[in-house]
């Protein structure tokens, strides 16, 4: 998403940042997305991981999750912003889960890069929309 972002003239306006719903703080990036990653150009071998929390919450105009269980659980768990979570397949007019492939082989780090990168690229559009909606 970062990727897509910097060449907008309004680049230094995007806050973009990744949180799981079990998350625990600091862990970095699993090898094989890093690897992955790593191919497309980019890298994220300083990455650490941390967990949603209602401060997270209340910087963000606009909350992606991977699967449906998480938007579910996000909007329950922090009502007041439920109205910004989405799934990220609903940025292309879907609504699909993409299992997040941890445990799993390099293929399927690779096809979960594949749909991430596809959808975030064509609802980038989709992403500005909504996000300007909810500014705070």
């Amino acid at each position: 998403m970062k990727r897509l972002v910097a060449d907008r003239p309004d680049a230094n306006q995007w806050l973009i940042k990744s949180a799981g719903t079990w998350a625990n703080y600091g862990s970095p990036a699993a090898l094989l997305s890093q690897l992955v990653v790593q191919n497309m150009g980019l890298d994220i071998s300083t990455h650490q991981s941390q967990p949603v929390t209602l401060e997270l919450m209340q910087q963000f105009d606009l909350i992606l999750t991977m699967e449906d269980q998480q938007k579910e659980g996000l909007a329950l768990q922090f009502k007041p912003y439920a109205d910004r979570i989405f799934m990220i397949s609903e940025m292309i007019g879907r609504i699909d889960d993409i299992p997040d492939p941890i445990g799993g082989e390099l293929a399927d780090y690779q096809e979960t890069a594949r749909v991430l990168e596809h959808i975030l690229s064509d609802g980038l559009d989709r992403i500005y929309q909504l996000a300007v909606m909810h500014q705070q």
